[in-house]
């Protein structure tokens, strides 16, 4: 009897044992414990920094009209391919709440780096979206399974939110700079795996508030909705609560390393992207026009003006910028002709690191805080601003304030590439600060002529730089003059914003189409949002 009991009692321990792995969840049997199930705040921080960055060699430097294409294998100028949808940072905010959270578990305080700078991330992204589309998801945003439709926030919650982030995050910046033990004591108290400023908490506090001066200024038609004149005021003149960039020194830009991050431009492509793009008349013309040496750094003079023509390579006559309203084709002819400008060899194909690509820099600060000066927003004097505006600008491009630039002209028939030195033919340009400021279209005039001088300095200053912003500023005060035509589409207008992706019209289409009335009920590139009315 012995016997056949223990016969029994293997199968009733086998299924027993079945029964209890059945148990598991489906995410503990399919958990591979060979790899991490956790990311370190560090690691996430770095994604998103690097996902921060608006790089060269984009579309939305078309949109500005810095540069244009001229042949349409490579691409176009028309903006109605801003039906095409704007940016989407949702899934680079959910690795912002990540972080947060893992700082958190890690040994970070109720206040840390992390913390700190998710708000600024926040702020950031979030006034990116609605920049470029108007409404957005933002309070019910990032939810995850408990929110898969998210209900869009108004414009005005949107800025005055990230307003309010960017003033806490300053404020917790402060604390942890004063005293570090603030932190924690733990790895999610200090912070790592930064690219921009090696983990230095006073430049991204200064990043902080230097953001924040460029959003106030974009809020200009909107000083009865929000009290910018107020935060501009109380910024600008507490430089010990609210410190700002004081040079280039303290810029977020992003560098390029060989031989595992390329500059969009090396020696490698200019063959296709030297001549496939040109530059553009809204660009070029403002330089020749003020005379700026500025353009014998980032162009180069037209072929067809120095051979046929015979215009001295160094003469600005020489320079010469496609129309962007052109028709593609006619661009396209022209630009085979060599009659346009095309961008610097020496300058962007030279090398495979180019220059940092400049996301929040103290040169655009300098003109906002001489365009606020000038609306009234706070005493000062805005032409000091505007003038160490242009001349970080010049320093960043290695323009002496007096003496000799050296100009570099691709040779044509060159055949050893824009790497070498012998492919290109040398110029010096005598450079006097003095001469230059003193030109009536230069110097600070005061008043509306004032700032209309403030905002094509700051349009110069960005060429290449910053994504979108200067499309931004023109669309706020139509200052440059961006041209249209035939070749920019949209029935010859500029737009004044992106359609919303795709994606809302599909998983969160009512939600969506309740935003739609901002516009009229219509997702219209040409709807007015409320920061501009």
């Amino acid at each position: 009897m012995k016997k056949i009991f223990r016969i029994c009692l293997l199968p009733v321990l086998a299924i027993s044992l079945t029964v209890t792995g059945c148990k598991k969840s489906f995410e503990d049997l399919t958990k591979n414990n060979n790899v991490p199930n956790t990311v370190p705040a560090s690691l996430l921080f770095n994604g998103i920094v690097n996902n921060l960055a608006d790089f060269p060699q984009s579309s939305k430097e078309i949109y500005c009209q810095y540069y244009l294409y001229n042949y349409d294998y490579y691409g176009n100028n028309r903006y109605d391919s801003f039906a095409n949808g704007g940016d989407n940072y949702y899934g680079t905010l959910k690795n912002v709440v990540a972080m947060e959270k893992e700082a958190a578990a890690s040994g970070g305080a109720a206040v840390n780096p992390y913390e700190a700078l998710g708000k600024f991330f926040r702020a950031y992204f979030f006034t990116k979206m609605s920049l470029e589309e108007g409404d957005i998801p933002m309070t019910d945003a990032l939810k995850g399974l408990d929110n898969l439709t998210p209900a869009y926030d108004s414009q005005k919650t949107v800025m005055t939110q990230a307003l309010a982030w960017l003033e806490s995050a300053n404020s917790d910046l402060a604390q942890l700079i004063k005293d570090p033990a603030v932190g924690g004591v733990g790895v999610g108290a200090t912070l790592d795996n930064d690219i921009y400023f090696g983990n230095d908490l006073t430049k991204w506090q200064k990043t902080v508030n230097t953001f924040r001066v460029r959003l106030l200024l974009a809020l200009s038609k909107k000083t009865a909705d929000i009290d910018v004149k107020t935060q501009f005021s109380n910024i600008i003149g507490h430089p010990d609560q609210y410190p700002l960039m004081t040079s280039s020194d303290d810029n977020l830009q992003y560098k390029f390393v060989s031989p595992t991050n390329y500059y969009p431009q090396t020696p490698d492509n200019f063959g296709q992207n030297g001549s496939r793009q040109n530059m553009s008349a809204t660009y070029v013309g403002l330089l020749t026009k003020f005379k700026d040496p500025r353009v014998f750094v980032t162009a180069e003079p037209s072929r067809y003006s120095v051979d046929t023509l015979k215009i001295s390579p160094t003469s600005f006559d020489a320079f010469i910028g496609a129309d962007p309203g052109l028709d593609l084709g006619v661009m396209y002819n022209n630009a085979t002709l060599q009659r346009y400008s095309f961008m610097n060899r020496k300058h962007f194909f030279s090398t495979y690191t180019g220059e940092p690509a400049i996301q929040v820099g103290y040169p655009e600060l300098m003109f906002n805080i001489a365009e606020g000066i000038n609306l009234g927003w706070a005493s000062g004097d805005a032409e000091a601003y505007y003038i160490k505006g242009i001349q970080a600008s010049f320093q960043s491009y290695a323009i002496p304030t007096t003496g000799t630039l050296t100009a570099y002209f691709y040779r044509p028939g060159a055949t050893k590439g824009p790497a070498d030195q012998s492919s290109y033919d040398t110029y010096p340009i005598n450079v006097n600060w003095n001469t230059y400021y003193g030109q009536s279209a230069i110097k600070y005039a005061g008043g509306a002529n004032g700032r209309t001088q403030i905002l094509q300095q700051r349009y110069l200053a960005l060429f290449r730089h910053s994504g979108l912003e200067s499309y931004f500023t023109y669309r706020r005060t139509a200052v440059p003059t961006f041209t249209v035509g035939p070749g920019t589409g949209n029935s010859t207008r500029i737009p004044l914003r992106f359609e919303y992706p795709t994606s809302e019209r599909t998983v969160n289409a009512t939600n969506y189409n309740k935003a739609l009335s901002q516009f009229g009920g219509t997702d219209d590139i040409n709807g007015v949002m409320w920061i501009l009315q």
